[in-house]
């Protein structure tokens, strides 16, 4: 299934792995929010944590060109430490509605997660991003 990718730390316009990973290989890149999650600040990178009438996290949603798509989708599972059905996974790489600031639509798009081993140990004893914003954080 092609998606577009929401992204919403390093991989944002302007952070460290943009460059690396999505400069020349998106066909379009426009802010958005997602609901019902937490955003908490991890060594280095953020992780947004799924929670049911939670908060918001923002971010870009960022269409891929056609061509890039596969090898990025799979270049992203592993910068994400993603391995579909493997508990030690740092994320979940899920399909997700995601609103997209410029007019309120809702968007289907691929969003990468803490896992749930992950998402419990923030839950317990992480750091919250308030306002669900990377670029905000202190």
């Amino acid at each position: 299934m092609t998606l577009p990718f929401f992204v919403y730390g390093t991989l944002r316009p302007g952070e460290v792995n943009h460059g690396l990973f999505l400069r020349g290989r998106t066909r379009s890149e426009e802010p958005g929010r997602l609901a019902d999650a937490v955003l908490y600040a991890g060594p280095g990178y953020p992780y947004a944590v799924e929670e049911p009438g939670g908060g918001m996290v923002s971010g870009e949603l960022v269409t891929a060109r056609p061509e890039a798509y596969e090898g990025l989708l799979a270049e992203l599972d592993r910068l994400e430490e993603y391995v579909p059905g493997d508990p030690r996974s740092l994320y979940e790489r899920v399909e997700r509605k995601v609103v997209r600031a410029a007019d309120g639509v809702a968007v289907r798009a691929w969003v990468y997660v803490a896992a749930p081993a992950v998402a419990t140990r923030l839950r317990a004893r992480g750091r919250t991003i308030e306002g669900g914003d990377w670029r905000t954080r202190t």
